[in-house]
This record gives C-alpha cells, sequence and structure tokens, in this order.
C-alpha cells in the first residue's frame, strides 16, 4: 500500500488494528508468539512526603518471541498521517533496552526494519513482514553455535505455578551469561544492583545450565549463613531434591547442587582443607555470590577455594565491582556481561527512590582539642590533638553527641512512621550497643509494649543475629530499629527497610553502595515506596561521584587504610588494644539540616520545595495560563493530564498536602495557583456557582437528580472521582437504578455524555 492510499485520519490504534496486527499474523505470528502492549518497566516512583506514584511504563506496541519464545523484534506503530521511519528510533531504543536484535515501525503502509545484526535498515512491504523461521535463520547465521552449543542456550527458563517470568534486565543477565559459557568462557561477572534479583538470576543460570546436561555439580558460594539459608528457602527451593548444605566441611558427593560458605571450605589453625576431600575436577560450575568481598584477593579464602576448582567456570556476582589493589574482581572475572545499576532500577521503577537528610552537627564542623589535662568520664587524659568528624566514634565520643544523633533519629521515626524498619550504621560494635540504649530510652512507650522493638545486631552478639530474620520479615514487625556497625551493610535482604541511618565514616564506594542496597527494595503491598536517609557523616556526598554509577577503573594507588576500634565486628581478625576516650558534657546542636532527593535526571540531588519545583516543571509544560486552560478544558479526561503531569515529576496530591489552603480546592486551581499566581476556589465553590447560575433549570425529574448527584460528588471527592467509569455503579446512582436505565433518562448514551460534559464545562466556567 502506498501512503496516497491509506487514510490519513486513522489513529494508531487504526493502523494498529487495521494493518500492523493483520500483516504480522500473516507471516505466522500466532498468540503464543506476540505481545501486544508489552511494558517492561514498571514506571519510575515518584513522591513527595508520603504521596507516591508510578509513573507510566515503557511499552512497546509489539514483542515478537521467536522459536524459544525469546524476544527477538519490537514493532512500533504510528498513526498514518506519521512517516512510515517515525516509531523507528523508538523501537531501536526499546530494543537496546531489551536486548532485542531486530527493530520495526509502521505507519500502515509498511515496515522499516533496523537489523541489529548488521546495522542497515530496509523498507519492507507490508505484506512482505519477515516470518518467525526467516528471523530465526538470520539470528543463528550471525551467532554461529555449533549444535551443542545451541542446545545450552535453547534451554529455557524454569517455569512453574510459583514462578514469574524474568524482568528484561534478569532475562539479559541469564541469557548472555548461558550462551558465554556455552561457547567456552570460564570466567563471568555479574553486575546487578541490590535488589534486582541476583539469587533469582543465578537460579535460572543454574537451572538452564545444568537441565542442559552442560554442568552437572555446581557450588554455590556465601560469606554467610543467612545468605545460603534465604537462597535455600526462597529461590533456590526448585533444587530441593538434589541440593545440600555443606556442614561441617563435609561435601557429600551424591547430591548435585552444593551450596556452602568459605570459610566451612577452608581449614581452621593449620588443619587440612575440606575441599581437599574432592578432586580438583569435581565441580565444574561455581557461582560467588557477593564477590565484591575479598574473594578476588590472592590470599583470601575464596581466593584458595577457587584457585584450587579452577578447572570449573566461575560466575561472580555483585552490586559493587571492585577495582581497587589487592581486590580487583574485575581483573578476577574479567568484564561484567552486564550491568544493571542503582539508578536504572530507579529510572525503571523496580527499586525505591531515595530521599536525603543532611544533618550537620556543630561539634563535626569545628572538630574538638580537649583542654591540657583534660579528663574524660574514665578519669583518663585526653592525649592533646584536634580530634576531627572522622575520628568520632573510634578514637573519641561524646555522651551529648550520640544523645543528639538518638533524639534525631527518634523525631524522623515520628514522622515517617515509628514503625519504618531501620538500620542505624555505627561506628563500632560499641557504639551500636550505646545507640541501642538510648534509642530504647527515647522510644520507652514502644518497647514497654515489645522489647524488641529496639535491637542491637552485631557479629558478637548472637541473640541479636538469631533476630536477623524476624527483621527481614516483612511480616514480622520486630525488631523494628537496629544498631549495627558491619554485619547489617551487605547480603541482606531487608525488603521492608524504610530507614537508613550513617553515623559512621564510609571509606570505600564499595561499602557505601551496600549500604544504601540495604534499602532500595520495592514493597509497595507494605507500604514501602521509598527509602529515607539521614546522614550525619556527610556520606552521601557519594552520590555525586562519578563512580557511584559508573564502571569501575583500574586503581592507581593503594588508598589509605584507617587501623580499625576495638569494637569492629569484621571477619573475627585480632585488633591491637584501642583507647577510645568518652566525654561527657560537651554542648552540640544540628547547625543546619538540608533535605534532597533525585533529580529528575537521574543523577543530581535536587533541593528545592515541592511548590517551587512544581511551578517550574508546569510552567516548561504550559508557557501560559491561557495555555494550561485550553489544555484543561479540552482533555476528555482531566485524569489524562495528572497522568501527563506525572511524567514531569508533579504529585498534585503532594502540592495539597503541603499547603493547607489548599486542602478542599480543585486539582485545576492548585495548578493555576502554584504555576499562575492565581487565586484558588475551592470545589465547594465551584460547585455552589454552578447551582446560582441556574444550571440545572432545563432538566427536571430523574434527570437532574443525576446531574445534581454528580456535581455533589465533584465537591466532596473532585474531579478524577467524577469522571470515574464506575462511578454510576455506586450510592447514590445505585437507588435511582442500574447504568443502563440513568442513560435512558437522558435518551441515551450520546446524550448522557453530552449533560456530563456540558457540566464538565459549568464547573470551569469563570463566574
Amino acid at each position: 500500500m502506498t501512503p496516497e492510499e491509506i487514510d490519513k485520519t486513522l489513529s494508531e490504534e487504526d493502523i494498529k488494528h487495521c494493518y500492523i496486527t493483520p500483516a504480522i499474523e500473516n507471516k505466522g505470528w500466532d498468540k503464543q508468539h506476540v505481545r501486544m502492549e508489552y511494558a517492561f518497566t514498571a514506571g519510575r516512583v515518584i513522591f513527595d512526603g508520603d504521596v507516591h506514584a508510578h509513573k507510566a511504563p515503557k511499552r512497546a506496541d509489539y514483542l515478537l518471541l521467536g522459536h524459544t519464545k525469546q524476544p527477538i523484534a519490537i514493532v512500533e506503530a504510528k498513526s498514518a498521517n506519521k512517516n512510515i521511519g517515525a516509531g523507528l528510533q523508538q523501537a531501536i531504543d526499546y530494543a537496546t533496552t531489551m536486548d532485542v536484535p531486530f527493530a520495526y515501525s509502521s505507519n500502515g503502509t509498511g515496515f522499516i526494519e533496523h537489523d541489529f545484526l548488521t546495522g542497515k535498515e530496509t523498507i519492507i512491504e507490508l505484506d512482505k513482514f519477515p516470518t518467525p523461521d526467516e528471523l530465526h535463520i538470520r539470528l543463528m547465521n550471525h551467532k554461529k553455535l555449533t549444535l551443542e552449543q545451541q542446545d545450552i542456550v535453547d534451554t529455557p527458563f524454569y517455569f512453574d505455578a510459583y514462578s514469574h517470568e524474568p524482568r528484561y534486565y534478569q532475562r539479559i543477565v541469564i541469557n548472555r551469561t548461558v550462551e558465554a559459557i556455552a561457547i567456552g568462557q570460564e570466567r563471568v561477572l555479574i553486575v546487578m544492583a541490590t535488589g534486582t534479583g541476583k539469587t533469582y538470576t543465578a537460579f535460572q543460570i543454574i537451572h538452564r545450565l545444568h537441565a542442559s546436561g552442560a554442568k552437572k555439580k555446581i557450588l554455590y558460594l556465601a560469606d554467610r549463613n543467612i545468605l545460603i539459608d534465604q537462597t535455600m528457602s526462597q529461590d533456590f527451593k526448585p533444587f530441593k531434591k538434589y541440593m545440600c548444605k555443606v556442614k561441617d566441611g563435609n561435601i557429600d558427593s551424591s547430591y548435585e547442587i552444593y551450596m556452602a560458605l568459605y570459610h566451612q571450605l577452608v581449614g581452621k589453625d593449620g588443619e587440612p582443607d575440606p575441599f581437599l576431600q574432592v578432586k580438583p575436577e569435581f565441580f565444574d560450575l561455581i557461582i560467588v555470590d557477593e564477590c565484591h568481598r575479598g574473594s578476588a584477593k590472592d590470599d583470601s579464602a575464596w581466593r584458595k577455594v577457587l584457585e584450587y576448582f579452577k578447572s570449573a567456570t566461575q560466575i561472580g556476582m555483585t552490586a559493587t565491582p571492585k577495582a581497587e589493589n589487592g581486590a580487583n574482581n574485575l581483573d578476577y572475572f574479567g568484564a561484567p556481561v552486564y550491568t544493571y545499576s542503582l539508578l536504572q532500577g530507579i529510572q525503571d521503577g523496580f527499586l525505591a527512590p531515595y530521599r536525603v537528610t543532611n544533618s550537620y552537627i556543630d561539634l563535626d564542623l569545628s572538630g574538638f582539642t580537649p583542654e591540657d589535662e583534660e579528663e574524660d568520664i574514665f578519669k583518663r587524659i585526653i592525649e592533646q590533638r584536634l580530634y576531627e568528624r572522622k575520628d568520632y566514634g573510634r578514637d573519641i565520643a561524646f555522651k551529648t553527641r550520640r544523645e543528639l544523633v538518638a533524639r534525631r533519629i527518634t523525631k524522623m521515626l515520628h514522622s515517617i512512621g515509628r514503625m519504618t524498619k531501620t538500620i542505624v550504621f555505627c561506628t563500632d560494635i560499641d557504639e551500636a550497643e550505646e545507640m541501642r540504649q538510648l534509642l530504647v530510652n527515647m522510644n520507652s512507650d514502644l518497647c514497654q509494649k515489645a522489647p524488641r522493638y529496639v535491637l542491637k545486631i552485631t557479629g558478637d552478639d548472637n541473640y541479636g543475629k538469631r533476630q536477623l530474620d524476624n527483621f527481614i520479615n516483612v511480616d514480622e514487625p520486630y525488631p523494628t530499629i537496629v544498631t549495627t556497625s558491619e554485619l547489617l551493610a551487605t547480603g541482606v535482604d531487608c525488603k521492608t527497610c524504610g530507614l537508613i541511618v550513617i553515623d559512621k565514616e564510609i571509606g570505600s564506594m564499595t561499602e557505601f553502595k551496600q549500604i544504601i542496597g540495604r534499602g532500595t527494595r520495592l514493597r509497595e503491598d507494605k507500604g514501602k515506596w521509598h527509602l529515607e536517609i539521614l546522614d550525619f557523616r556527610n556520606a552521601t556526598k557519594k552520590f555525586k561521584d562519578p563512580d557511584f554509577d559508573g564502571t569501575p577503573l583500574p586503581p592507581v594507588k593503594p588508598k589509605r587504610e584507617y587501623p580499625k576500634g576495638g569494637g569492629g565486628e569484621g571477619g573475627g581478625g585480632v585488633h591491637e588494644p584501642h583507647v577510645k576516650y568518652v566525654v561527657d558534657g560537651k554542648p552540640v546542636t544540628i547547625t543546619t539540616e538540608i533535605v534532597s532527593v533525585l533529580g529528575e535526571d537521574g543523577k543530581t540531588m535536587r533541593t528545592e520545595s515541592v511548590t517551587s519545583f512544581t511551578k517550574k516543571q508546569i510552567i516548561s509544560h504550559y508557557s501560559t495560563l491561557d495555555n494550561f486552560i485550553n489544555e484543561w478544558t479540552s482533555a476528555e479526561r482531566k485524569a489524562a493530564i495528572v497522568e501527563e503531569l506525572k511524567e514531569l515529576n508533579v504529585l498534585v496530591d503532594a502540592v495539597r498536602k503541603k499547603n493547607p489552603a489548599l486542602a478542599e480546592a480543585d486539582i485545576f486551581d492548585i495548578i493555576c495557583h502554584v504555576a499562575f499566581d492565581q487565586p484558588p476556589m475551592t470545589r465547594r465553590e465551584r460547585a455552589n456557582n454552578v447551582k446560582k447560575r441556574n444550571y440545572f433549570a432545563k432538566y427536571e425529574g430523574k434527570a437532574r437528580e443525576v446531574l445534581e448527584a454528580l456535581l455533589e460528588k465533584y465537591a466532596e471527592h473532585g474531579i478524577l472521582n467524577f469522571e470515574s467509569a464506575d462511578i454510576l455503579d455506586h450510592a447514590p446512582f445505585n437507588q435511582i437504578g442500574k447504568p443502563q436505565k440513568i442513560v435512558r433518562l437522558f435518551g441515551g448514551y450520546d446524550k448522557f455524555i453530552e449533560a456530563v460534559t456540558e457540566l464538565e464545562k459549568e464547573i470551569y466556567k469563570v463566574a
């Protein structure tokens, strides 16, 4: 069909229905292999205060699945009055994101194809769209896999009644890893932000390699019991029949999948290494979870295990790839096969955005120099020197500073909800215990009801560690607040953690990312939409570091290492005796606080108020008041404009909550007031104006009763409720009759819609 032959008034939906869908189906793409309106992101979460919403997800018009149900093509449609290639750049963007090899655009006259395998673009006649076989052959010819390799790659994902389809980035990681191993790659690095499903991804990789017969004996290594236990009971549950946990260093050769802590495989105090009981060729696949934790250090226990089983294919998984001297997992595993970052997860709506409150304490800014012969509370003379913030909690501690921090944490919890799961990161174990006591006393009302409201969970505290399962349990309220120094910094899946408090110096980007990662998960069903970060150490300046969401570069020089205090809870090493002075009575105060959120560009932190930000965003889209009014009055559904504002990161309800004077204002009036300085009217005032103009005089009986009830609904709940599709199903309308009867009161559906539209115009008419 030529462009001249097509009706230029046809909408995008018309073009899909009349031309594109038939053209695709006629070439053998059945319903099992076509996904229409396929959303592959969730839509970024935007929030202000306790108001939250998802922006629109990215949605492909058509996603075509190949022979193995793997995505193979994207098709974007455009209306008839657009060029045939008008949707191609969007299709290319979506295909690039989803790792799909073919992208198409169409306006109904034909298709234009972008082939990622060759880099070429081709115009295709409408009835010449490629068949599934044709695209499959082109892809196979490009990959040049052997039959054996192809069998491995074609092994399907695990699926049962309780499993779910991989998200687009998980599918990419799994596919790339399986294919890399199928063609003989021996070391693979996977980088995925905390909370994006690394263990689920590992499960699918293991399943496909094991089910295909490519890998028979598999070792999954982690460094903490909790990581192994939650993996076995959750994502790896389908492996139950042939999976075991290595205990007491005993490797039972009758199993196929082994879950182990690395230190269980290494001998203690000169004893033989338990891994020596099997031959070096015993395992043919090893997955190292959280491989940033030193697995690549030449002297680490992990490295010892990996070197012994060097013939095995080894996969490293981490949220934070390291490029530091002595711990360069990029050198060991190679460049990542795929990286899915925290910021990408936030942009896609799969991870929680964050709001940072930076609290600056005067003592931290000025430092502290003791008087001559000044003593601490233990009557020890304090060494004469300038103590700075980096020394607080390690070389010297101030009781008044601890109390100030505890009060600020408590105040924030009163603001955001006292049952918000909270992790407080302290300098060492001693500081974690002091903070626990202070928080107990400042929240004694809740601790009286539930003694586990505040707990310390550190490496030296067996009771606290036993409570870890309860803390990460989304259905268990206690413990609610936990104090720690290092134990909770990595690997612990705290899905509902809504507040992270930082009162320790964060030396490395790796540690910072891991700490923030404890709160990046979304659990909307549990009210977890975003993460609050309360930062007393300015650690969140690392958000602005280019390395925060970038690719680590090889190290240039060793980083300075500070000795740990006596309360460190690291891997059980012996520390030198360390003196920490404790000072009482030093007056301290918070001099200033800065609250900021991640900007819409995904990089900068925005600190402006919600009102000024809203004004700037609205004016950027609606340049004048008249422009906005015209858009509003001509919109068939006002909800569409509200959705459009969400794409600008504007939440009208958040503006309303910030200004009590706007509590009863119409959405229209809030926008006009904030952006264009117009005096706002309440919904009730607008409704009364309609009545004063005697608008209802031309209606009588039940029809008038319906319109009066609609106006009352508007006055009580607003225009979005007024436009609700099922409004006639509820009181008081259901007492008048069923929707069909109500429509007949006006002479049919068209007449009813006409009456409602006219009423809406009356609501927004200038008095």
